[in-house]
């Protein structure tokens, strides 16, 4: 991966006890019409055992940062830099040869679309044991049993016959399945599940979040949580990360953001979430304007033109200086404390219900 500098505030230092360490990542795509700064400036940890919920709209960086972590990112059109260090090993600028080691053993992912991940023209358990054989080194029954093992242990039926299917005979939620028993079968440490739930009917997504719940109690993997869907997060997740146009506005454990959001980003996804104990007439809040365009992000806040709550900092704060993270629980935002505390109570968590 190509390196590049970037100037931006020091984040505070990695715990002790912390498995994935990020700091001051920035991802850049070169395009025909600029730089698209898909990522910037982008910090945090995560602990062996725990789950990282990173919630956001489409294009807020989610799955770019996650894709740097495992080295996926095309070099010739890429600029990558920062730390990334997964137990203690530095994986920026890593060779290919080191990251082909990791990937699949000790970090893997599972991702959105299992019918496309998946190849149609190998059987689901081929694919399945491929990367146990690789790590392993152990022979292709062994593998193919292996296979059985972890596809009986997601929750697929009958799986020494189905070993031998492809995946268009699988359901979505069978597939998805299979691609969590091809990201286990080494044992990783850390697990990426990026929208695992997408396009299933909310039985099956409670299944499958479940699954992964179980999962990591019996391998002590950390899991990083992708999603466009606080409501996925809510009882799965132990830390929240919200992402707007490539950087982290607010973070916390899930019961802190959830329960007390302190950004006007945060307050407009909960907005928009349909509950269970609403007026089904009832319209939903969305959020005003769009994501804005990652070629030329808009200066300051980057947050400031769909903002409800500019006016209430006054001056030109907000379109001319960028608010930092602060370290721990906290959100880049302008509005004091106070201002964020009033703000909820009065306004946004009425409407909320």
């Amino acid at each position: 991966m190509t390196t590049l500098t970037k100037e931006a505030a020091s984040p505070a230092p990695a715990d002790s006890g912390t498995f994935l360490s990020v700091r001051d990542l920035f991802v850049h795509f070169r395009t025909e019409d600029g730089i698209v700064k898909a990522v910037d400036g982008l910090s945090f940890d995560l602990k062996r055992g725990q789950t990282l919920g990173i919630v956001g709209e489409s294009g807020s960086g989610k799955s770019v940062t996650n894709l740097a972590v495992l080295g996926l990112h095309d070099p010739r059109n890429t600029e990558v830099s920062g730390e990334i260090i997964l137990d203690g090993q530095e994986l920026t600028g890593a060779t290919e040869r080191t990251m082909e080691k990791l990937r699949g053993n000790k970090v893997a992912m599972i991702f959105q679309d299992a019918l496309t991940a998946l190849s149609p023209y190998y059987t689901v358990g081929r694919q399945i044991a491929e990367p146990y054989r690789k790590h392993m080194g152990v022979s292709k029954r062994e593998a193919r049993q292996r296979a059985i093992e972890m596809l009986e242990k997601v929750g697929i039926p009958n799986p020494t016959l189905r070993v031998d299917d492809y995946p268009h005979q699988f359901s979505g939620g069978m597939r998805q399945r299979a691609m969590i028993a091809m990201s286990l079968i080494c044992n990783p440490d850390l697990l990426i599940a990026d929208e695992p739930t997408t396009a299933l009917d909310v039985t099956v997504q409670a299944q499958i979040l479940d699954l992964l719940k179980d999962l990591q109690q019996e391998f002590g993997s950390a899991i990083i949580l992708i999603t466009h869907d606080l409501g996925v997060v809510a009882n799965t997740a132990d830390d929240l990360l919200v992402m707007y146009a490539g950087r982290a506005v607010e973070r916390g454990t899930v019961r802190e953001v959830l329960q007390a959001p302190q950004h006007p980003y945060t307050w407009g996804l909960l907005g928009a979430m349909p509950r269970l104990a609403s007026d089904v007439t009832e319209p939903l809040i969305p959020i005003p304007g769009a994501p804005p365009s990652l070629l030329s992000p808009p200066p300051g806040c980057p947050f400031n033109p769909r903002c409800a709550f500019v006016h209430e900092v006054g001056g030109t704060r907000c379109t001319d200086t960028r608010p930092e993270l602060p370290a721990g629980r906290g959100a880049a935002c302008h509005l004091s404390a106070d201002q964020k505390l009033t703000f909820f109570t009065e306004q946004i968590k009425p409407r909320l219900g």
